[in-house]
């Protein structure tokens, strides 16, 4: 009887710990074009964990649900920042902004820094 109870504790313990923590959030990524657009949603769809992420044109809102247990929002924006898109927590390297095509090159000065 006692095997029988610890296996229920250890199976139903267990399945809480592996629950999603689904989050829903949005945050500012820069960018001037349908390129961008699926260069910064590509880039959030490889990252594990992210489960939807629409970038919106007009807005610069990128709109992302992720599983919490497998990633942060610091990483998300750090994945973004690495294509080259700034966001309020993370900056690109000038390298990665000058190597986007002219069409993405937003106006950096606008923006206030980072960092």
């Amino acid at each position: 009887m006692k095997k029988i109870i610890f296996l229920f504790v250890l199976i139903f313990s267990s399945s809480i710990y592996s629950q999603k923590k689904l989050v829903n959030t949005s945050f500012e990524v820069f960018g001037v074009c349908d390129m961008c657009k699926s260069r910064i949603e590509k880039t959030a769809f490889k990252i594990k964990g992210v489960k939807d992420a629409k970038w919106d044109l007009f807005t610069k809102d990128l709109s992302i649900i992720f599983d919490s247990n497998k990633v942060t929002l610091d990483q998300i924006h750090k994945s973004i920042a690495k294509v080259g898109h700034d966001t309020k927590l993370e900056r690109s390297s000038d390298k990665v902004y000058n190597d986007l095509p002219g069409c993405c090159l937003y106006n950096r000065e606008e923006k206030k820094a980072i960092q």
